[in-house]
């Protein structure tokens, strides 16, 4: 029997990450669809881009990788990011009043949005005020039923406790990395254990799952019954951009295919220590 091909939306910021050597598709959603897609999702992406030649050469590179997206075109550049890597390692710059600080829903993206099996969303993107209507609007549409995947990503100053109290409340699975751990232990009154911050998040905003990721020390996944840890694989790593956003992609392939929780933690580990092997967030994988 042919297995059911899930629907994933990730609304967001859409742009080019710029790095010292050229441009490269950027923004979490991009990454997080273009593997969602890979690992064999029907997947669709909601944004905004510029009247302009980034705004049309982002669809162009969307295009060539067979995704999906629903794009308003707004008056404000074509989002992007400079970034430079130490050592493999990324650090941004993230350019503020861009287009993806401007997404709104079209109406041709609503039914798509009722038949969603999940949802993707960051804090990043509700730095503005209407982008975060944007996605509120989005996690109100989707069935009852639905994964609402919270990517916690915390950059330069743009959050603020409103956004990310207000987005575990709307989420029923979460994504963090230990540096943002200790920010939201400290804005939360959670335990200095990082397990029992995790626990304490997972019960207090009734999460079906918390993923901790640690790079090189490896990750963590919690569910109210179960715990999962995991090893970073030993790879050639060529940089790690987008390994954060593929290993989402794969924890939530997983978790809609009902996979045990070690399954699901070995093949996100697996697929973002191969993402880390390519250049870019959005290679073209063998």
């Amino acid at each position: 029997m042919k297995s059911k091909k899930f629907n994933i939306i990730d609304i967001g910021e859409l742009l080019w990450d710029v790095l010292p050597d050229g441009k490269e598709l950027g923004g979490a959603p991009a990454n997080f669809t273009y593997h969602a897609n890979f690992l064999g999702a029907n997947s669709t992406i909601i944004s905004a881009l510029g009247n302009d030649v980034r705004g049309e050469e982002i669809r162009a590179s969307l295009k060539k990788r067979n995704l999906k997206y629903s794009i308003n075109i707004v008056d404000y550049p074509t989002g992007w990011v400079s970034v430079k890597l130490d050592k493999g390692i990324p650090n941004y710059v993230i350019h503020e009043n861009v287009a993806w600080d401007f997404i709104s829903l079209k109406d041709e993206i609503i039914p798509v949005l009722q038949k969603a099996d999940a949802i993707c969303f960051g804090t990043l993107s509700q730095r503005s005020t209407v982008s975060f209507n944007g996605i509120y609007e989005a996690l109100k549409l989707v069935p009852e039923t639905a994964l609402k995947v919270l990517d916690v990503n915390l950059r330069q100053s743009y959050y603020t406790k409103n956004i990310i109290e207000t987005s575990l409340i709307c989420a029923n699975v979460v994504k963090l990395n230990d540096e943002e751990l200790i920010v939201l232990s400290e804005m939360f009154h959670l335990p200095t254990s990082q397990g029992e911050a995790c626990r304490e998040l997972l019960n207090r905003f009734n999460l079906k799952l918390l993923a901790l990721t640690k790079g090189a020390e490896g990750s963590i996944l919690f569910t109210q019954n179960d715990i999962s840890c995991h090893p970073t694989p030993k790879v050639k790593v060529v940089d790690t951009i987008g390994a954060g956003d593929s290993f989402t992609a794969a924890m939530v392939m997983g978790l809609l295919s009902e996979k045990a929780l070690e399954q699901i933690h070995k093949e996100a580990t697996q697929h973002a220590a191969k993402v880390c092997t390519y250049k870019g967030a959005t290679p073209k994988l063998i």
